[in-house]
């Protein structure tokens, strides 16, 4: 079974930068999809960004464009969120998760579309 483990949260200054990992381990040969989520207190999970394991084509939340940036590294089953020009409103628990098996067409982008999930790491950006 693919198990996934998150790594990198923090605190951080309003305008400043973090990279988040997602190491997958177990048969990534599966994965058909990574994708974050971000979830604050009180509020729904929302989706991030997502990239495809083989092709790493890559798509994104509305709210996080051109801020965050999804990238693979196969050789290390590792998948990055970089944000930078961090807000106070990107303060979350970051989740990563995988979309195991799928014959889907196309990028996953909510939740119930993702079959593996992490533990979570906590992004707290203060003004």
């Amino acid at each position: 079974q693919v198990q996934l483990v998150e790594s990198g949260g923090g605190r951080v200054q309003a305008g400043g930068s973090l990279r988040l990992s997602c190491a997958a381990s177990g048969p990534t040969f599966s994965i058909y999809a990574m994708g974050w989520f971000r979830q604050a207190p009180g509020k729904e999970r929302e989706f991030v960004a997502a990239i495809t394991w083989s092709r790493g084509s890559t798509y994104y939340g509305d709210s996080v464009k051109g801020r965050l940036t999804i990238s693979i590294d196969n050789a290390k089953n590792t998948v990055y969120l970089e944000m930078n020009s961090l807000k106070p409103e990107d303060t979350a628990v970051y989740y990563c998760a995988a979309d195991i098996l799928s014959l889907r067409i196309g990028i996953p982008s909510v939740a119930y579309e993702y079959d593996v999930w992490g533990q979570g790491t906590q992004v707290t950006v203060s003004s």
